[in-house]
């Protein structure tokens, strides 16, 4: 089987329960403090690993102790990682993560060596035995849009989450071929709230007519809605406590683009993300919350 390719984010974070989000002004007590391995294109590269795809991973860290945490870590979790690029100008990324009773979180992500993972640094040997190359939106636009570029012009399927929300040009988008936003990110894209299928089926017009063929929409506590411009397919969430939402999003995309790249149809991606992520919510933090194929296949 060839290769998924992972561009994208790599962070430390730093994260505490708090028994509520703190209002504007207000100071509250949080319960502890850990270092979990994170960033959404890391998570979604460990996931992928734990379900037992063949995953590389390209990104950038610091020459600091995180940076050498999070690396090692993506090789015990069987992601290549021989291309990681060590910035010695930054640190590595960290992001700051509080977690309410309620398993919400609230994040505030400080780039770090993310943001020197640049354009010039892309080059055709990434994409070598690669079927799938999956990004987000946690290093520079620019980089993003050189590698699906290059992706798509190679001939390899391309995967963008567009998290975090940004405006994105139409030469970006019209280089994706499966899109995952999240509801509010399908907004930010389409400007249209997705409340219904139609509302879905509205917004997907705009985008593909940028070139884009597939979307699925995630939909939190409602599961996920796919169409490609025929074929609507659903799939609703696992009913779960949830303890913790960090890294959701993330699980349910590697779990959609490992089965994706072993052959298995739309309903049944669809189906192993939600699996994934249903796991993923009931633990604490991003990496260490992430299920491995024996695990997914027990529910």
């Amino acid at each position: 089987m060839k290769k998924i390719l992972v561009v994208g984010s790599l962070n430390m974070d730093l994260v505490t329960k708090v028994v509520a989000t703190p209002k504007i002004g207000e100071t509250i007590s949080g319960d502890g403090l850990q270092f979990i391995p994170g960033g959404k294109g890391a998570n979604q590269a460990v996931a992928m690993g734990k379900l037992g795809a063949r995953v590389e991973m390209i990104g950038a860290i610091g020459t600091d102790g995180n940076g050498e945490v999070l690396k090692d870590n993506l090789i015990k979790m069987n992601v290549i990682a021989d291309r990681i690029k060590n910035i010695a100008e930054a640190p590595t990324g960290v992001a700051m993560i509080m977690v309410n009773a309620s398993g919400d979180n609230s994040i505030v992500v400080i780039a770090g060596a993310n943001g020197q993972l640049l354009p010039e640094d892309v080059v055709d040997a990434w994409f070598d035995d690669v079927s799938l190359v999956v990004c987000q939106l946690e290093t520079p636009v620019e980089t993003v849009e050189t590698v699906l570029r290059r992706a798509k012009a190679l001939g390899v399927k391309t995967v963008l989450n567009p998290a975090p929300a940004k405006a994105l040009s139409n030469e970006l988008l019209s280089c994706v071929d499966l899109l995952i936003p999240n509801e509010t990110e399908f907004e930010s894209l389409t400007g249209v709230a997705v409340e219904t299928r139609e509302d879905l089926m509205m917004g997907y017009q705009a985008i593909n007519a940028l070139g884009i063929k597939e979307i699925i929409v995630t939909l939190g506590s409602k599961g996920a809605w796919y169409y490609n411009g025929e074929n609507f397919l659903s799939v609703a969430a696992k009913k779960v406590n949830a303890v913790d939402t960090t890294a959701a999003g993330d699980s349910f995309i590697a779990g959609v683009c490992e089965s994706l790249a072993r052959g298995a149809s739309m309903q049944e991606a669809l189906e192993m993300g939600t699996k994934v992520a249903a796991i993923t919510v009931t633990r604490f933090g991003a990496q260490s919350s992430l299920p491995t194929k024996e695990e997914v296949a027990g529910i």
